[in-house]
């Protein structure tokens, strides 16, 4: 395993994180009698094959359902000091829940203490206030650091650019936890931001919500050629410094193998990256127009902004994947959670386009004249059943 300093936290964290939204049982506390014999066995042969490659780093929530409560069925038989453990809590409008919160983690993780403790979804100004005003969560996260309950404090977020970049002018947190792969690119400012404060960097979810890249579509294998594309994106992340480590949401033990061969790769990066990106960017440019490709996100307005919040940026992103990569199945799956996203997936569809007027806020795209027929377009491609996420499930 190849280990990267884990920012101003100085922990040696390992560059592939055990994340742990994908092997629990249920995404609801349940009794640990209910818990099925063989499930919890799978979690268990997943962390101890996670901690045979090197993969010290157990990451979970308090939202992830019975998740903390399965590992701690197992953390407390591993050496204690070897394990870099996260847990992250959804921040509080009353910070005394956020405490009430953390302290049933502590509990169900059977630990003394936890390495990392995540303000969960810091996705818009509401929950930053929540976070960092007199009184607020951190501060309440700051006593349980003084207690000894917590090493360092971070914060998770899927919220826009400008607010993860105002959480961490803060200067308050040591690490952040984002999204950022080769398909979506766009918080990277935000990831200059933190190595500025001198923060951790984790990558949320690199291979489902960078691409479902489990289940790839074979022109996307294509282009990826010689690497699986799952491999190209974990080369792609961990080529940049900046990037100390990646989430792989393991469900099982096997799901580490592919992500492992990337480590042999590394001292090579650029030389293996470049025809691939080249590739990539080429086929996007033939299908879909260099013009289109190199300025359709330009002036384009939030959803906040939009007539009946219909996310456009969402929503022509998701289209140029599905149209150039054939990432058809990717592309439905986030448009149909457009509107039963809350703040963690906010905005709606493009559903009544011959009932909105889109030239006001359209009015500094360089594509203004094509853009209300391309998100018309995207919703026939894309349009289907309601998807909600993983947690409401």
């Amino acid at each position: 395993m190849l280990y990267r300093r884990f920012g101003r936290t100085e922990l040696q964290m390992p560059v592939f994180s055990c994340g742990g939204m994908r092997y629990q049982y249920k995404w609801k506390d349940v009794p640990q009698w209910q818990i099925p014999r063989d499930n919890q066995e799978n979690l268990e042969a997943t962390i101890r094959r996670a901690i045979e490659v090197g993969i010290n780093h157990i990451e979970t929530a308090r939202g992830y359902g019975s998740s903390e409560m399965q590992l701690g069925r197992i953390l407390p038989k591993l050496p204690r000091e070897q394990l870099i453990v996260q847990t992250k809590v959804s921040p509080k409008a009353d910070a005394k829940e956020f405490q009430r919160d953390f302290e049933k983690s502590l509990r169900n993780l059977r630990l003394d203490y936890v390495d990392l403790l995540g303000i969960h979804g810091i996705n818009n100004a509401e929950f930053l206030d929540y976070s960092i005003r007199p009184g607020g969560c951190l501060e309440v996260a700051r006593k349980l650091q003084t207690q000894g309950k917590v090493r360092f404090i971070g914060f998770s977020t899927h919220g826009s650019t400008d607010i993860i970049i105002q959480a961490i002018h803060t200067n308050q947190f040591d690490y952040v936890n984002l999204h950022w792969y080769y398909i979506n690119q766009w918080n990277w400012s935000a990831i200059e931001a933190a190595t500025h404060h001198d923060m951790g960097v984790f990558i949320i979810s690199p291979s489902d919500k960078g691409g479902k890249l489990y289940d790839p579509p074979q022109k996307l294998v294509k282009l990826c050629t010689p690497l699986s594309p799952m491999v190209f994106n974990d080369l792609f992340c961990l080529s940049h410094s900046q990037v100390h480590t990646l989430s792989l949401g393991a469900a099982r033990p096997k799901d580490f193998d592919e992500h492992l061969k990337t480590l042999e790769l590394l001292d090579n990066a650029s030389e293996i990256l470049l025809p691939i990106l080249s590739r990539l960017e080429q086929e996007a440019i033939a299908i879909l127009g260099e013009d289109w490709v190199k300025t359709w996100h330009l002036n384009l307005p939030t959803y906040d902004q939009t007539p009946s919040q219909v996310n456009i940026p969402v929503i022509l992103w998701l289209r140029n994947l599905a149209i150039a990569y054939d990432m058809l199945d990717y592309a439905k799956t986030r448009y149909n959670l457009l509107g039963n996203g809350s703040h963690w997936f906010p905005g709606n569809k493009a559903d009544q386009m011959d009932k909105l007027d889109l030239q006001q806020c359209l009015n500094r795209s360089p594509h203004a004249d094509k853009i209300p027929h391309f998100l018309a377009q995207a919703h026939q491609m894309l349009s289907g059943e309601a998807v909600q996420r993983l947690s409401q499930s």
